[in-house]
């Protein structure tokens, strides 16, 4: 497995950050000021995009996997890569759905449940969200702290 940084040509890379976010208008907001990430193992099998905000603060504003290749460790992968990548990242902050299976994700990834933003799906998208079957209307920010180094 090879993470490479995409410095340009981001949206080379639409159809996965479309199966994170289904809005390109929503993508739009971070890409170009977010540092992009790929997965490649012959052939681009996911994608992360993060963002500073903050000393020590960082924000995961996409993570995607094929469906193909999911549940395979390529998401958690990302995931590490970029807490070694980014030695000063005391948070890492990630906002989602409230849709069981990804909060799970996040959860087993070592996050916790930070704060909600009320109706964030419903006033930002042009069209209902739905994930798992559920529409999807907060968006729930979860947190993973670096552990204090002894």
């Amino acid at each position: 497995m090879n993470i490479r940084k995409v410095a340009n040509n981001k949206k080379e890379y639409i159809d996965l950050l479309l199966l994170a976010d289904e809005q390109e208008s929503m993508i739009d907001k971070y890409l170009e000021r977010g540092e992009m990430y790929v997965l490649d193992d012959c052939g681009a099998k996911a994608e992360c995009v993060i963002t500073k905000e903050a000393d020590g603060v960082y924000e995961l504003k996409s993570i995607a996997v094929l469906p193909a290749c999911q549940r395979k460790g390529c998401g958690r992968s990302l995931i590490e890569f970029l807490f070694a990548r980014y030695p000063d990242c005391g948070v890492m902050f990630v906002g989602t759905g409230d849709c069981r299976s990804t909060l799970s994700f996040y959860k087993s990834c070592g996050f916790t449940e930070s704060h909600r933003i009320k109706n964030f799906f419903t006033d930002n998208y042009d069209h209902p969200m739905f994930e798992d079957g559920k529409q999807l209307v907060d968006m729930v920010y979860l947190k993973r702290e670096r552990a204090a180094s002894v």
